[in-house]
């Protein structure tokens, strides 16, 4: 039970906000002011494949899954959010598009780059989908990584973007992201994550199903 309840913190808000077109200010996972822009939830499992003859692995993954609400909270209290279909058309077709894959956020833990064809990102019926179709399992992060999402032990995804558009609702209760970029942004595969309903796996491409898929969540970094 929180202390601020969705309607105070909507009357606050709507009282305090210039216009619906605003940016949450201070967005985050929780009350706690200063806490990451993190929202956790499960769904399925991570699956890991990997060739007897030490092969290519495939990263598949739902970075958003578009059109669902989670909670929120900015400096006024607790709101709903939600990540409009096709809100990153603009910033994919970019021709210079430049995205890397890492661990945590940590821009020297790359694995795959949009820049060099080694990191695929698309919007499908579900949100904003991530592919890297060959990771090196020789490489020293995919190594590290690879047996803990096997274990279970990592499990989530988060990736970073700037909100260049949004809307807050009539009543103030909910954010609407209309347009964001990701241009410079990461995609990670993290400890913890935000958004709920994405999905991730790790797989031998050969060898797994098409349609293997497992849990990850979403982390959004905002502009400030």
């Amino acid at each position: 039970m929180t202390a601020i309840t969705l309607a105070a913190a909507a009357a606050e808000r709507a009282h305090n906000v210039r216009q619906r077109a605003d940016r949450p200010s201070q967005r985050r996972c929780d009350e706690r002011a200063g806490s990451r822009a993190t929202v956790r939830a499960a769904l399925s499992g991570v699956e890991v494949r990997e060739a007897g003859d030490g092969g290519t692995l495939e990263f598949l993954g739902h970075a958003s899954v578009y059109e669902q609400a989670y909670e929120m909270w900015d400096m006024f209290g607790p709101y709903t959010e939600i990540v409009t279909e096709g809100s990153g058309t603009e910033s994919l077709a970019r021709a210079d598009l430049d995205v890397p894959l890492v661990l945590g956020h940590d821009q020297l833990r790359r694995m795959a780059r949009t820049t060099t064809g080694t990191l695929l990102l698309a919007e499908d019926d579900t949100g904003l989908s991530v592919r890297a179709p060959a990771l090196d399992p020789s490489d020293h992060d995919v190594a590290y990584i690879a047996p803990k999402l096997r274990a279970g032990l990592i499990d989530e995804m988060s990736f970073a973007f700037r909100i260049e558009s949004g809307q807050w609702s009539p009543d103030y209760t909910e954010y609407r992201i209309n347009r964001y970029d990701i241009h410079r942004g990461d995609v990670a595969i993290v400890g913890y994550g935000a958004n709920p309903y994405t999905g991730a796996s790790m797989r031998q491409p050969a060898a797994a199903p098409a349609n293997s898929r497992a849990r990850a969540l979403l982390e959004i970094a905002l502009a400030r």
